[in-house]
């Protein structure tokens, strides 16, 4: 894959504004910081100028290198920190994008979204591979771009691979391609639906089989969390995600589920195992109808936690949630 080089980046980018008024997807790929400002600071001034509401959601140096950048810009473009905003990446659909779309509803909106970075750990990267094939289910049809950035002088092949899986369109040296291996976003992420590593033998796990024991459900969890030091505020969010889970757990399946507890790598790390089918790869990142008297179990544990990760099969459904310690 060839890096970006020269005026063309400007060309190519600001292409992405003016070739279509559905959904534009690309993802670019650079290899230092000037192709990133320059590729990057392209795409939001061509949307600025075209009239949309931008929003840069990415991490760290990036997010400052930017806001130096586009300063000119003033409250045309608004900033967020995706290594806070997007830390957990089941978050950056419904509270993140779909949130700012909302804001902006009649107006086409123009995202530079990078989820994926080098410092994203292995534990944290199907979670982010399946959102970005998400993405293009979830805005299909909206008058909508998002650009993604991916660091191809740190990325490893896989990731970078994924990359294409991922977006219908990549940017290499400053050009669009389609990309020769996106396919269905449905079935790119359901790759990415991966059994979690085996729950350890030093959790501790309870079992529950009705409402009733959803009040030992919580003293559990919230001891557990005070026992492992995690802070009270962050052990009560845990607690009300669990709760919601396990309450979940009951209304779909009618017979019950277990909740496991153990502490690892700097993380308090809590599983839900129960015997039903979640078969959409959407749950839990689109917000429900106001109307709707369920559904925002998996949405609350997204908001309120670190990571979530899922792992469906036809027998039975886990869901593992981390809160750093």
């Amino acid at each position: 894959m060839n890096s970006m080089t020269g005026p063309n980046v400007i060309t190519g980018v600001n292409s992405m504004i003016t070739a279509t008024v559905e959904f534009d997807h690309p993802g670019l790929l650079y290899r230092t910081p000037g192709e990133y400002r320059r590729g990057t600071a392209a795409f939001a001034r061509a949307a600025v100028a075209a009239g949309d509401a931008v929003l840069v959601a990415v991490p760290g140096d990036n997010l400052t290198m930017l806001r130096d950048e586009l300063a000119d810009l003033g409250t045309a473009v608004r900033f967020a920190d995706m290594a806070v905003d997007g830390r957990n990446p089941g978050r950056i659909i419904p509270c993140v994008l779909l949130a700012f779309a909302a804001e902006h509803a009649g107006r086409r909106v123009s995202i530079i979204g990078e989820p994926i970075w080098p410092g994203r750990s292995t534990v944290e990267y199907p979670a982010c591979a399946a959102h970005e094939a998400m993405i293009n289910a979830v805005f299909a049809g909206r008058d909508a771009a998002i650009l993604c950035p991916y660091d191809a002088s740190e990325l490893d092949r896989t990731r970078l691979h994924d990359a294409w899986r991922t977006h219908p369109v990549m940017i290499v040296g400053g050009a669009r391609r389609p990309s020769p291996w996106y396919v269905d976003p449905y079935r790119t992420a359901e790759g990415f639906n991966q059994p979690l590593p085996e729950v350890p033998s030093r959790a501790g796990t309870l079992s529950f089989t009705q409402v009733a024991e959803l009040s030992r459900v919580r003293r559990f969890v919230a001891a557990r969390a005070g026992a492992a030091g995690l802070p009270a505020e962050r052990a009560d969010d845990l607690t009300i995600a669990l709760n919601e889970l396990a309450e979940n757990s009951l209304a779909h399946t009618g017979a019950g589920a277990a909740i496991s507890v153990w502490d690892e790598a700097g993380m308090l790390v809590c599983q839900v195992d129960d015997s039903g089918h979640l078969a959409d790869p959407l749950a839990g990142r689109i917000p429900p109808a106001s109307s709707s008297e369920g559904g925002r179990g998996l949405i609350l544990a997204h908001q309120l936690c670190d990571l979530v990760r899922i792992h469906a099969r036809p027998d039975g459904t886990s869901i593992r949630i981390h809160m750093s310690l």
